[in-house]
């Protein structure tokens, strides 16, 4: 059982931290909390279907594929994540040698002189010390049950990181192409306020309109070059946030020619117990909960006997051709058995310790569950709210660019004002900027809530292992 488990532990980890001593792969199954719902409560509908793997080539986007391989080659914060993983691996190695003897060879060489009478002396050792310390209570197979699972939990947030690079240099490409879309509008809008004050001037030159209307077109012209520089520098500065996950220095330099797809069908949303396996972020806080219980084994077993065997092997002479002569070699076995006896409370107050951070960390797990859970959810509302908007926007977008074409027909005929042609391109504006941005937001989200639901970009997750085996 667990060491001195107490009922305040929840009872979705039970049946896993009941045991510490048991097998590596029968402990590391997930499990669920009890009140964890059948389906998603926003949507039903594809709930039965498998998530998605391989979403970024549902894109289609040669560039973007670039771009991504780029990334996970070049990105230094992945880099060194890579390297935690490889870090963790070698502290498995360290914890694995404890279960193994361990052999020392040592040599001493000394020269002295006598002056009462004058003499030499010349004395040479050699020894070979092998030293074993018998797990008895399975403490240092509990330790190294802990670095194997920290090892697991490492490769999963690795999983984890790779992923959610990928969603960002997603994202990243799609606000640089967002923001040149927007750029082009401004261009677009800032030729047809110049082609609007042309023709404004040359009636105002004939007697036809008013000065009124004459500053009115060139005021929203400047604010039309006005808006031009502003999205200059925000295209900028969205091109070096994609180059810095591309791992090259932000020169701001990246150009994105391309359109925004529109993405506002229903994906398989799967079920809700299988994100507990499927998310790699699920699975290194699983596997950091079971590596508390193996080290909250660890620090009870501190507290029993421990059983240390020692062998030696020696030899001393005052010449070194003479070493290992069969009528001077020594040798010696040992065994010896240590228990604490008094520590001043030591002991007890580190598995005190490592018990308070198992319940931590089980907590820990249930938050990273339910956040889980909940980015789902999230993602779901806000994908139905989306689509929602982009039909909305895209039937004011042609209603504001028949009104604007209109009203300055309406203008010219002397039978509206000025004013109400400004008013009439600012709705168009508005809509056409608004469509761009929630044609984004469409991705933006497809993105998140592949990444939420733990989708794979590339091809699903094998389930990661440790290179050591447990037994």
């Amino acid at each position: 059982m667990i060491w001195q488990c107490k009922p305040t532990l929840l009872a979705i980890s039970v049946m896993l931290l009941s045991g510490c001593a048991s097998d590596l792969n029968s402990s590391q199954r997930m499990q669920a909390p009890n009140n964890m719902p059948q389906q998603w409560q926003q949507e039903a509908s594809s709930s039965a279907l498998k998530v998605q793997e391989q979403w970024l080539t549902q894109l289609q986007n040669p560039t973007l594929n670039k771009f991504v391989q780029q990334a996970l080659k070049n990105n230094q914060q992945l880099l060194q994540t890579s390297y935690d993983v490889e870090i963790q691996k070698q502290q498995l190695i360290v914890s694995g040698a404890a279960l193994w003897p361990s052999l020392d060879l040592s040599t001493r060489t000394s020269r002295s002189k006598d002056n009462r009478p004058v003499s030499y002396d010349n004395a040479s050792s050699v020894s070979l010390n092998l030293t074993y310390e018998v797990d008895l209570w399975g403490k240092l197979s509990d330790a190294k049950r802990e670095a194997n699972l920290n090892y697991l939990a490492q490769q999963a947030r690795f999983e984890q990181a790779k992923q959610q690079l990928v969603a960002d240099v997603v994202t990243g490409w799609f606000d640089v192409v967002t923001a040149q879309q927007l750029l082009d509008l401004f261009k677009r809008r800032e030729a047809n306020a110049q082609q609007n004050l042309d023709i404004i001037e040359s009636g105002y030159r004939q007697g036809i309109n008013e000065a009124l209307d004459v500053y009115l077109a060139r005021n929203e012209l400047n604010n039309e070059r006005s808006r031009i520089a502003t999205q200059t520098a925000s295209l900028s500065a969205s091109a070096r946030v994609l180059e810095r996950l591309l791992g090259e220095y932000p020169k701001g330099a990246i150009t994105a020619i391309s359109d925004l797809p529109v993405i506002n069908t229903d994906i398989p949303l799967g079920l809700p117990s299988e994100l507990i396996t499927r998310k790699p972020t699920l699975r290194a806080s699983w596997y950091e909960l079971l590596a508390a219980d193996a080290s909250l084994a660890y620090a009870h077993k501190q507290r029993f006997p421990s059983l240390d065997l020692t062998a030696s092997l020696s030899d001393s002479t005052d010449r070194v051709s003479d070493f290992f002569s069969p009528s001077s070699l020594a040798w010696s076995l040992l065994g010896s058995i240590s228990a604490p006896l008094f520590e001043g409370g030591r002991l007890k107050a580190n598995e005190e310790i490592a018990r308070l951070n198992t319940q931590k960390q089980e907590q820990l797990y249930l938050q990273t569950l339910y956040d889980a859970f909940g980015d789902v959810e999230n993602a779901i509302s806000q994908q139905q709210s989306l689509k929602a908007q982009y039909t909305s926007t895209l039937e004011a977008q042609e209603n504001a660019l028949a009104a604007e074409q209109l009203s300055f027909e309406q203008y010219q005929s002397g039978l509206v004002t000025y004013t109400t042609v400004l008013d009439a391109q600012d709705r168009s504006f508005d809509a056409q900027s608004s469509l761009i941005d929630i044609k984004n937001q469409l991705i933006a989200n497809r993105i998140n809530l592949y990444i939420a639901l733990g989708g794979d970009f590339a091809k699903p997750s094998s389930e990661l292992k440790s290179n050591n085996d447990e037994n």
